[in-house]
């Protein structure tokens, strides 16, 4: 330094300005490049109940229906009830009525006026067979009792007076057949005069005389109806399908894989709807037959019918359901209380094993767990967490071990 020249006051207090200000500028510096922290998803490690479950689509179905059918061919009226109507055990859902014959046409009608014709001649000549036998008849009556006075005194013989009593007794047989012969003639006339009565103006009256009643075998309500008018009706043809709708079951179809760990009466929940609570049941029975389903990504898949009974309660509360109503199916397969678990999304596969990310000091700590079981929800954790500890959700890649963490609120 040039004493003869020294540095001025401005200058100095520049330079102490700079000097001061450098430790500052280094330490801003450190802390704009050193590393934020991540802001993360956190839970914590909980003790409690987990369950393994089976979720699928479901329906539900009446427990028992019944199909009221036409139990032989015949007509029907209009119908009277609508789908949704109640009925009563034993309410008269529709009456039968005699179906009515073919139409004819004219060679066929005078074929039939002929055969009445040809009927009432017959009855006509056995009218007066059974007049001829009356005589016959009447002359044998008399000659057997004069035979039997004559015989008495003993003009004739015996053998006369027998004679005489055959002839009368073959005589009644022959107006006996003859009788017989006559009803049958009035049977021929009748029938003769039944087939052509299609064509008679009194034939819609005499059809329409008696019927066969139809009523319903339970209390419930109709399900569905397989007539909309009047009309004529094949044997064994449908007419309405009656169901207690307070008596419901529900079908849930599952992959034959998952069928097999299903326990007998295992509790299940069913949910009909947001908002809706849901619906205790149990499973009744698996369906020891599989069918071949496509799946929404064109897959086949066997899946198995696994039949679920609803809890008194759950009747109470399904009472506006009905037939065919779509339900979401949870089936418990496995249940352990007092347990500790944590979300399935904190779990990261390392290797053969899983290890989580805990939050320890503001950091993600990478620590290895034994897991006994889990599922979509979350996971069982056997060794190497305790409860309360705070875990990291969806780490992804970008976390690493000893990472600053901040939790996201």
């Amino acid at each position: 330094m040039n004493l003869s020249n020294p540095p001025r006051p401005r200058r100095l207090r520049r330079i102490a300005l700079i000097g001061a200000a450098l430790p500052a500028l280094a330490a801003l510096l450190a802390w704009a490049l050193q590393p934020r922290a991540l802001l993360v998803e956190t839970a914590g490690a909980v003790v409690g109940l987990f369950e393994q479950a089976i979720e699928e689509d479901g329906r539900l179905r009446l427990v028992q229906r019944h199909v009221v059918a036409a139990p032989v061919a015949g007509r029907v009226g209009q119908p009277t009830l609508q789908v949704g109507d109640a009925v009563r055990a034993g309410q008269v859902l529709a009456v039968l009525a005699p179906a009515a014959p073919a139409l004819i046409d004219a060679r066929t009608r005078l074929v039939l006026q002929q055969r009445i014709g040809s009927a009432e001649a017959g009855r006509a000549a056995a009218v007066a067979e059974v007049a001829r036998l009356e005589s016959v008849l009447a002359q044998a009556l008399t000659d057997a009792d004069r035979a039997a006075q004559l015989a008495r005194e003993q003009f004739v013989s015996p053998a006369a007076l027998d004679r005489a009593v055959q002839t009368r007794h073959n005589a009644q047989r022959a107006l006996d057949n003859g009788r017989a012969a006559l009803r049958s003639a009035d049977f021929a006339l009748a029938e003769a005069r039944a087939a052509l009565l299609r064509a008679e103006p009194a034939a819609d009256a005499a059809r329409d005389e008696g019927g066969w009643v139809l009523r319903s075998p339970v209390d419930g309500r109709v399900l569905r109806r397989h007539f909309d008018s009047a009309g004529p009706l094949a044997l064994g043809q449908p007419l309405y399908e009656i169901g207690d709708t307070r008596a419901l079951e529900a079908v849930v179809d599952v992959l034959s894989g998952d069928a097999l760990a299903i326990p007998a009466a295992a509790p299940v929940q069913l949910r009909t709807g947001a908002g809706q609570p849901p619906l205790a049941g149990r499973v009744a029975r698996v369906e020891p037959v599989a069918f071949t389903k496509v799946s929404a990504l064109g897959i086949e898949e066997q899946r198995v019918n696994v039949v679920v009974a609803l809890a008194p309660e759950a009747l109470g509360a399904a009472g506006a359901l009905g037939e065919g109503f779509h339900v979401d199916a949870r089936i418990v397969t496995a249940a352990q209380d007092d347990v500790l678990t944590v979300p399935a999304a904190a779990l990261v596969r390392d290797g053969p094993r899983w290890r989580v990310f805990v939050v320890e000091g503001g950091r993600a700590r990478a620590r290895a767990v034994e897991v006994r079981s889990r599922h979509a929800e979350a996971a069982w954790i056997a060794e190497g967490l305790r409860a309360g500890e705070t875990v990291v959700l969806f780490p992804g890649e970008r976390l690493r071990d000893g990472q600053r963490v901040r939790a996201r609120r």
